[in-house]
């Protein structure tokens, strides 16, 4: 039965198996009431208001608009709802462009249902929750020099390079051609006015570039 301290939640995710199984681990939850799943933003949109959710937990890959762009159109219609991102995605662009958009929290699928369901409590509270690993990339963000000389790019390339990974493993994983990346390690060396590698990540790091 719900009450008033019951925390009623909606689940927007594509996966049948996944959203189900959200599903029953919140619904066995004290507190915790799943109102209505959906699987997709276009399906929610029509009688989400209803359901009147005070958290919204959302997958970013959905068939039609996907959960960065459902984001804005949910707080519209439902403004005092928290939305918690709950995605297999952790890159930087797409965490920041969740929390632009105004989700309230951002966990990725490997979490474990306690943290799940803790959460749901936490953001219903004003909390923010993420993931341990998201946290560290948002941190890591935030302790970043704001006034690097060093594009987006080119900071993405260094941290590869400071991962060890070679130009052609930096090409594959960025999706660029190997010609591409040398012209920005190249940039990068003539930026920080350095000559080698091991040059460019403690000049990087000491100026908190990366």
């Amino acid at each position: 039965m719900n009450t008033d301290e019951t925390i009623r939640i909606v689940i927007i995710e594509d996966d049948e198996v996944i959203r189900n199984g959200y599903a029953f681990l919140i619904g066995k939850e004290p507190g915790l009431f799943v109102v209505n799943t959906y699987a997709s933003f276009e399906l929610a949109i029509k009688t989400v208001q209803a359901d009147d959710p005070e958290v919204i937990l959302l997958d970013i890959e959905l068939p039609g608009i996907n959960g960065i762009e459902a984001l804005p159109k949910l707080k519209k219609i439902l403004p005092s709802a928290y939305v918690l991102i709950l995605t297999v995605y952790d890159s930087e662009k797409l965490i920041f462009d969740a929390l632009a958009n105004g989700a309230s929290g951002y966990l990725t699928k490997n979490s474990s249902a306690s943290k799940i369901v803790e959460s749901i409590r936490e953001v219903k509270e004003g909390g923010g929750p993420m993931s341990i690993n998201i946290a560290r990339m948002v941190v890591k963000s935030f302790l970043r020099n704001p006034d690097s000389p060093l594009s987006k790019r080119e900071t993405q390339i260094l941290e590869l390079i400071g991962r060890g990974e070679s130009r052609s493993q930096i090409a594959k994983e960025l999706f660029i051609d190997l010609e591409t990346v040398r012209s920005h390690i190249k940039n990068i060396y003539m930026k920080l006015d350095v000559n080698s590698r091991a040059d460019a990540l403690k000049t990087a790091r000491l100026n908190k570039l990366i």
